[in-house]
């Protein structure tokens, strides 16, 4: 189809003022499936447009920047396909959680406003001025969501430095807004933790951009790779490029705004900056060092390959003293954003594939437990563990959803989980016994150790969420609603497809890991 990755970027942009109108006209029900159709409809155009190979489309932007382009590659399939995926069945997850949480923060705002001694006595059932707040807030947050969803695809894609930048930014901006708007707690503070922090990183990152992109005369990406840099600018680039990526990744060193972000932001944007938009990190790891600086990748693959060690065993475990579930699962996705960089650092086709599997992995698997953890907010009420027990009799759906969510994590077969794993690993070994390291054998066996400390927590997650005595007061506690419900049950089922015919993916991830390895 032509202008295909065009309009699968754009068209959520373009049409984001349209959910707010309907939105703020319709109603939650109407804006939900319109922005689930538009999501749906280039969810489509991504997954045709990968079926068919290697896929450019390039068109006259400045003669400052060079061109304006979108490529999909094997490398960019993978990453674009969940980004989407995911942000198409969140539209729908998104409905009951957050009419939940704009009821709550309309009765916020009444007591606030009774409290300053307003005298308000509004009536919360079926007035007019709460449906109108909803509808309000409905707009305005799909709006958003479609803004935040097209920059997150449009970073993959990018086929310029400076066009990658570009959107790299404009996910930060519907991010902060969603966030500070429908966050818990200090949110407006967090918000700007997280604008503060990520917007730091994309300036170190552009400093990198402007090193190679100045020192060649062009920012396309074309150019660059038949382009020799000069020595002087490359390892200086790598590192100004690794450091903002690794903010955007959470890496060890720079997490300290993850735990906050995820623990505040509304539980449908927690499952698309966890899973999906800390990943694209990784991928611009891949795209910018592995195959643009190879020769300077390859001397810095063993720092990346402890970098990642480091940072798996830290987030598992922070994430084994965690009680807040939100907060868990956010420390989770440090430890496997440091499974990425393992990955990466291994500097083997079948390690540096593996790492990519990871990322379907962790979008799949991560995406089921934060929409879990939705649903107990909603249903029950609270997200400390301490205080649950004994769920999976009350909520058999999301139990046996987040038990496949739990063995996609720990990488437990049959899920995608146990084939990002092992292929992984397998790889590691074997960089680790070609090059007789013996660095890289202590890494690959703390590696291993760092899955016992996965499984340790989420199965220690699992036990006491699920299993157990059930509290009196949870006796009431039902399942959620099928808009919530749907979802999970789709990436559930995702997951073990993938994990039995992991050559949905890997017959692209692979042929584009060989290459710029040259294998």
């Amino acid at each position: 189809m032509e202008f295909a990755l065009m309009q699968a970027v754009f068209l959520p942009l373009l049409l984001s003022p349209v959910a707010y109108i309907i939105g703020r006209n319709a109603g939650p029900n109407a804006a939900t499936w319109f922005t689930f159709g538009v999501l749906l409809y280039c969810t489509v155009l991504v997954i045709l447009t990968a079926l068919n190979g290697t896929y450019e489309e390039h068109y006259q932007w400045t003669e400052l920047f060079g061109e304006f382009g979108f490529v999909l590659d094997g490398l960019a399939s993978p990453f674009a396909i969940m980004i989407y995926v995911l942000s198409t069945i969140l539209a729908l997850y998104s409905k009951p959680y957050m009419v939940h949480k704009f009821k709550e923060q309309f009765e916020e705002n009444n007591k606030e406003a009774a409290a300053e001694g307003s005298g308000q006595t509004t009536t919360l059932v079926d007035s007019s001025e709460l449906n109108s707040h909803i509808n309000k807030q409905s707009g305005i947050y799909f709006a958003l969501f479609l803004v935040f969803a097209m920059g997150m695809l449009g970073t993959i894609l990018a086929t310029n430095l400076i066009e990658f930048y570009i959107f790299f930014e404009v996910m930060l901006i519907p991010g902060f807004f969603l966030i500070a708007f429908w966050g818990d707690g200090p949110r407006r503070k967090i918000a700007l933790m997280f604008l503060f922090w990520t917007h730091v990183g994309a300036v170190v990152l552009l400093l990198g951009f402007l090193m190679i992109g100045l020192s060649i005369g062009s920012f396309d990406f074309a150019d660059i790779r038949e382009s020799e840099i000069p020595q002087d600018v490359l390892l200086l680039s790598a590192v100004a490029i690794a450091i903002g990526l690794g903010v955007k990744l959470a890496a060890f060193m720079f997490h300290i705004w993850l735990p906050w972000v995820h623990g505040a932001a509304p539980t449908p944007i927690s499952a698309l900056l966890s899973p999906v938009m800390i990943g694209i990190g990784a991928y611009g790891i891949f795209r910018l060092i592995v195959e643009f600086l190879p020769m300077t990748f390859a001397d810095l693959a063993i720092w990346f390959h402890v970098w990642g060690l480091v940072t798996m065993i830290y987030g598992g475990a922070m994430a084994l003293m965690q009680d807040d579930l939100k907060r868990l699962f956010a420390y989770s996705s440090i430890s496997q954003m440091g499974y990425l960089l393992f990955g990466i650092g291994s500097y083997s086709v079948l390690g540096m594939s593996g790492a990519e599997m990871m990322y379907i992995t962790h979008a799949l698997g991560k995406g089921i437990l934060f929409m879990t953890a939705g649903i107990i907010i909603v249903k029950v009420g609270t997200r400390s563990i301490s205080k649950l027990g004994g769920l999976a009799g009350k909520m058999p759906i999301t139990a046996v959803c987040a038990v496949i969510g739990a063995l996609t994590i720990m990488g437990v077969p049959p899920t995608s989980g146990f084939m990002g794993e092992w292929i992984m690993f397998y790889g590691a070994l074997e960089t680790a016994i070609e090059e007789g390291s013996t660095l890289r054998y202590v890494t690959f066996g703390l590696g291993l150790v760092a899955t016992a400390l996965t499984m340790s927590y989420i199965l220690w997650m699992l036990k006491r969420v699920f299993f157990g005595k059930l509290p009196e007061n949870l006796s009431n506690v039902k399942d959620g609603s099928w808009y919530m419900l749907a979802p999970m049950m789709v990436l559930a089922g995702f997951t073990i497809v993938v994990g039995l015919y992991p050559d949905i993916f890997l017959e692209t991830i692979v042929p584009y890991m060989s290459g710029v390895l040259g294998a």
